[in-house]
């Protein structure tokens, strides 16, 4: 059976009683699987007061206690993943396999987060005066509202709530409404490991009207953020005018540069499969990709032949590699970008058109041909759509890699040490993977830079935006 979904406040769950509903949907067959409960006004302000009333003691709790309790769901995540899993393909759409790896990651994430938030210390300054004892403290900034997407539900919720648990921070989470079983699966758990009541909240609701409403709220003194550009500059321009802080993990457009030198049939073979993950539904997604002209021909053929043999289905089938796009508004937005390139003369070498049939299926596409100033090579497509165009020298393609506003990831093939460190120094991108993907780890700060966000998730960094740093002298 499908997660039963609710709201979360002060350690119950909430539902019915008059309140607006949504229907949730599966996007491989478009069923109607669930009904969502949204958060009144009243809810909300429930919401705030419990945190608040919550963090008076919560902040004051041992750091081995917090660890206990994210260790515990760390347990739980592994114990309950198939059905978490299957729940999350249903309403999500990516591949069982996918979701299975999503939990087992994130189960190591509980389990990171555990034993660092027992390293949160302070420091001693020595002093000019000897009579005089410095110290600097860092505490929880207090009430914590958290905003996360619908392409990996559990993941982009599972770091903020550890992050501001494990500092010692309670927090309100709004999660993704069109993908809400593996957040409703995270309160569950916290609750059942003896979380008390009011460190975490769950709220659903019409996004824009939520948002505003606990950014607003005076109880609330940290915003965290995953999503797009345009919505994360709102959101912290609204935290900007109540001084509050902000950890923002936005979009990209994460360049790919593969040069001659490289194993290109490898290259070619690893990208393909890595960006038809999620459907291409994902923030670090590689979706420029620069091929240096002596390789351009021979990338292009092995990329394409990869790709042509992706089995593209209903998640929870066997064998499926690539599952729908998450909702029914991905299809148009994806075919506008085909649209664009063809009216531009491009080639659309593979894919190209919505499949026929249930479901919001789109698949795997290729196209080349394009100029820098098409709207694939200038606005993330967060779909399976790969752009790939030739380049000549390091400089250029440095250039051409730079020219976005974006910055979050960025994807290197070479076997010149020369030349990948002359990149890894110049790609303005705050992370850069070279010759492999190992971004997104427990331990590893995630996190981009210019419009692609403020802060980073994960790593030492990770408690960095929910402490705030005190100093006190006495004599």
């Amino acid at each position: 059976m499908y997660q039963k979904l609710s709201l979360y406040i002060n350690g119950e769950f909430l539902s019915g009683d008059g309140r607006k509903t949504q229907e949730v949907f599966n996007p491989a067959t478009q069923e109607v699987i669930g009904t969502l409960p949204h958060a009144t006004e009243a809810d909300l302000d429930m919401a705030l007061q419990s945190a608040e009333n919550a963090f008076a003691t919560w902040k004051k709790s041992s750091p081995m206690d917090r660890s206990a309790i994210l260790r515990k769901v760390g347990q739980l995540t592994r114990d309950r993943a198939k059905d978490i899993a299957r729940n999350m393909t249903m309403d999500q759409g990516k591949p069982l396999a996918e979701s299975m790896g999503e939990l087992i990651s994130c189960a190591d994430h509980c389990d990171w987060h555990a034993e660092e938030c027992r390293r949160i210390y302070g420091r001693v300054i020595l002093p000019r005066n000897p009579d005089v004892r410095q110290l600097v403290l860092k505490e929880p900034i207090g009430v914590c509202v958290a905003f996360t997407p619908w392409n990996f539900p559990y993941n982009q919720a599972i770091r903020k709530i550890c992050a501001a648990i494990g500092s010692g921070c309670t927090i309100i989470l709004k999660g993704p409404e069109d993908s809400p079983s593996a957040v409703m699966a995270i309160a569950q758990m916290f609750h059942d490991a003896g979380l008390p009541p009011g460190v975490l909240n769950i709220v659903w609701g019409q996004p824009g009207k939520v948002s505003d409403y606990l950014i607003r709220s005076p109880i609330s003194r940290k915003v965290s953020f995953t999503g797009s550009v345009a919505v994360g500059k709102q959101l912290a321009a609204l935290a900007g005018e109540h001084m509050k802080r902000t950890t923002m993990e936005l979009g990209g457009h994460s360049p790919v540069l593969v040069f001659d030198d490289a194993d290109i049939e490898r290259a070619a073979t690893m990208l393909a499969k890595f960006k038809i993950r999620n459907a291409g539904q994902v923030c670090v997604s590689p979706t420029r990709f620069y091929v240096q002209k002596n390789a351009y021909d021979k990338f292009l053929a092995k990329f394409i032949d990869v790709l042509k043999t992706i089995k593209v289905g209903n998640g929870l089938d066997d064998g499926v590699e690539m599952g729908p796009l998450a909702h029914e508004r991905r299809v148009p937005a994806i075919s506008r970008f085909v649209e664009d390139a063809r009216k531009r003369g491009a080639t659309v070498e593979i894919g190209g058109d919505p499949l026929q049939g249930k479901g919001f299926f789109f698949p795997p596409t290729v196209i080349t041909g394009l100029k820098d100033d098409s709207m694939l090579m200038t606005e993330e497509p967060f779909g399976p759509i790969a752009p790939v165009v030739p380049f000549t020298d390091v400089d250029e393609v440095i250039a051409r890699s730079n020219s976005l506003p974006f910055g979050l990831s960025s994807y290197v093939f070479t076997n010149s040490l020369q030349t990948a460190t002359k990149v890894s120094n110049s790609l303005e991108a705050g992370m850069v993977n070279i010759n492999h993907f190992g971004s997104a780890l427990p331990e590893t700060p995630f996190g981009g830079i210019k419009d692609s966000g403020i802060g980073s998730e994960g790593g030492s960094e990770t408690f960095d935006g929910y402490l705030v740093t005190k100093f006190v002298t006495h004599i």
